[in-house]
């Protein structure tokens, strides 16, 4: 079992930038792959990107690259989603998930994760 929890959400102008955070607990010992999900209203969940457990690789889905950076600390207890250049299509849910099946890649699907936090909104005004 691990926990997550999403936090430094907000509302924000178009062009501002924001830092999310996730923090995880529980499975010591035990690597998963971690991933940043989004969902807008009435969307599905969006792959945005993740980190490897391996080697910290972080991977981007396409519109993500270039403007938002996913990094996480030394003891791989938290993981972070920079957000730069923030536009009102940015607006949703912000949600960090974990996949314990992976080591060395991350997943672009959102049913290969087990574990889940909460979400963060995220609003991106014009």
């Amino acid at each position: 079992q691990v926990r997550l929890e999403e936090s430094g959400g907000g509302l924000v102008q178009a062009g501002d930038s924001l830092k999310l955070s996730c923090a995880a607990s529980g499975r010591a010992g035990s690597g998963y792959a971690m991933g940043w999900f989004r969902q807008a209203p009435g969307q599905e969940k969006e792959f945005i990107g993740g980190i490897a457990w391996s080697d910290d690789s972080p991977f981007y889905e396409d519109f993500a690259r270039g403007r938002f950076m996913i990094s996480r600390d030394g003891a791989k207890n938290t993981m972070a989603l920079q957000m730069n250049n923030l536009k009102p299509e940015d607006t949703g849910v912000y949600y960090c998930a974990a996949d314990p099946a992976l080591l060395r890649s991350v997943s672009r699907r959102a049913p290969s994760y087990d574990w889940w936090g909460r979400g963060t909104q995220v609003t991106v005004s014009s």
